[in-house]
């Protein structure tokens, strides 16, 4: 893989956005009918966000090893996710909340005065581990109640693998020891089976199904130069991926490598790639639940459910836009910043953060 790898030329940007319009069909389903069908225990969201984890993996791997320092990493994550993940709580809470009390009858003072209160939302949410759903019990009566974003859990894992990976990146293990990486990814595998069983392991199952799926990616990079990218070979992936979803509840018992190859090779392996000069997959991916939520307490809760989505998904889209131009790409070009001091009548840097070969959320440009 490491060979068909080209920065600048790939479709992980394309395999995001895919995997961000999939959560979106995923939640939209749900959320105007109340159903999610599921194969096994896995809806269509569950594997995309799998998806997610396993690119991420990769990419953010890549990252840390450009870099090679520990505080430039932590920066760049923090850019990445940090500004647009706030903005989203802000326009929630001061905005989408108020409108929903308008729309089921209430007052739009209500959300900030009726708890939980719509100030407390932003400050309970604000470290990324999401305690607080609800909004002044706003939106009782949809068909997914009261929750006023239901993606952003997964963010506080994302943030969780970033540490991983900054701390065997701080140890050297990344560089002197990589093999310690599908070790753990193993170890996790057996809990995962262990769980299975009945066993409690004292991780919770969606730490363990998401953090192993970006272990797989990582170990992906790590060895990229070992792992061919046959045609033949993403054909038995497949394959197996099919046959581990449809014989088993939880298929990454035996499906979450066969996965990660057809993603890899789908993002490495085409014969044309599709960079995208706008990033919207991580807008689409904070943004979509509560629209749809708004959507869903009007009338449009009664059309077909495919024009529901889709209605969703061009309202979500456009904040996705304005997330990217207005929040994430700015935030991103601080990359490279340089806190300095006046030393003996000049300004000297004191600390430097330079920018590397970007690469993660967007394995282009935004890194």
């Amino acid at each position: 893989m490491g060979d068909r790898f080209d920065p600048r030329r790939n479709n992980f940007d394309g395999l995001r956005l895919v995997l961000a319009l999939l959560v979106v069909v995923d939640h939209g389903t749900v959320m105007r009918t109340g159903d999610h069908h599921t194969w096994g225990r896995s809806a269509l969201g569950d594997f995309a966000v799998d998806g997610f984890f396993i690119l991420s993996g990769l990419l953010v791997t890549r990252s840390y090893l450009q870099l090679n320092s520990f505080v430039r990493f932590v920066w760049h994550r923090v850019l990445r996710i940090m500004p647009a993940f706030l903005v989203c709580l802000v326009l929630t809470a001061l905005v989408v909340a108020p409108v929903a009390a308008l729309l089921t009858g209430r007052t739009a003072s209500s959300a900030f005065t009726e708890a939980p209160t719509a100030w407390r939302y932003i400050w309970a949410n604000a470290g990324l581990l999401i305690t607080q759903y609800d909004i002044a019990g706003l939106l009782p009566d949809n068909p997914t109640p009261l929750v006023f974003n239901g993606s952003l859990w997964t963010l506080s894992l994302e943030a969780l693998c970033y540490a991983l990976v900054g701390v065997l990146g701080l140890v050297a293990i990344l560089r002197r020891a990589r093999w310690v990486v599908p070790a753990l990814a193993a170890t996790l595998w057996v809990l995962t089976l262990l769980q299975e069983a009945g066993i409690d392991v004292l991780i919770g199952d969606l730490t363990l199904r998401l953090v192993v799926a970006f272990l797989v990616g990582s170990t992906a990079w790590l060895y990229a130069h070992r792992i061919p990218m046959t045609g033949w070979l993403v054909v038995l992936a497949t394959a197996a991926l099919l046959v581990s979803i449809a014989a088993l509840d939880n298929y990454r018992l035996s499906g979450i490598v066969p996965a990660a190859y057809v993603l890899l090779w789908f993002g490495t392996s085409l014969p044309w790639s599709l960079s995208l000069r706008r990033d919207l997959s991580y807008g689409l991916y904070i943004y979509h639940w509560p629209v749809l939520q708004l959507l869903a307490a009007t009338s449009l809760v009664t059309t077909p459910v495919p024009l529901f989505i889709a209605s969703g998904a061009v309202l979500t889209a456009l904040l996705a836009l304005g997330s990217w131009h207005l929040v994430e790409r700015p935030a991103l070009a601080r990359k490279s910043w340089t806190p300095v001091w006046p030393t003996s009548g000049r300004a000297e840097g004191a600390a430097h953060l330079e920018v590397d070969q970007p690469s993660v959320i967007s394995s282009r440009s935004t890194d």
